[in-house]
């Protein structure tokens, strides 16, 4: 199933939210948890890509919160390195994929486009040749 087209809700970590930009995807990036959740009452997201410690919602709340509301809905959590404890509790609620904050951007998109059924090859030469329906939202 190809998930082009949809928006991908990026919270605290608004710099890996930057390696998506060659993607076919709307990027909406937020530092701050309850704007995150307004956003999702407010927006058709397709994706969640969160940190696991937000600086207003800490322990995964945020992401437990997604996952309880909509259960199938794809995710990412994005964790401290090495955070065996931080990795099980993400893993626990369902996230489709646990990632360590200090990820290499190349692979982080490329976990991305497996998320969302993008070739990763056809991405880089859709976005290099047009402009294809990018937003980036930076609000604090």
């Amino acid at each position: 199933m190809c998930r082009v087209g949809k928006k991908i809700l990026v919270v605290g970590i608004a710099d890996k939210g930057n390696a998506l930009k060659t993607l076919p995807v709307q990027i909406l990036a937020l530092d701050v948890g309850a704007h995150a959740i307004r956003c999702l009452r407010e927006e058709k997201i397709g994706t969640v890509i969160s940190h696991w410690e937000l600086i207003d919602i800490p322990d995964g709340k945020f992401l437990k919160k997604v996952k309880e509301a909509k259960p199938s809905m794809p995710t990412i959590a994005f964790i401290k390195p090495g955070d065996i404890e931080q990795e099980l509790a993400a893993r626990q609620i369902g996230v489709d994929c646990v990632l360590s904050e200090d990820i290499d951007d190349d692979y982080f998109r490329e976990t991305v486009c497996q998320l969302l059924g993008i070739s990763a090859v056809s991405s880089m030469q859709i976005s290099n040749g047009i402009e294809v329906g990018l937003q980036v939202n930076n609000e604090n």
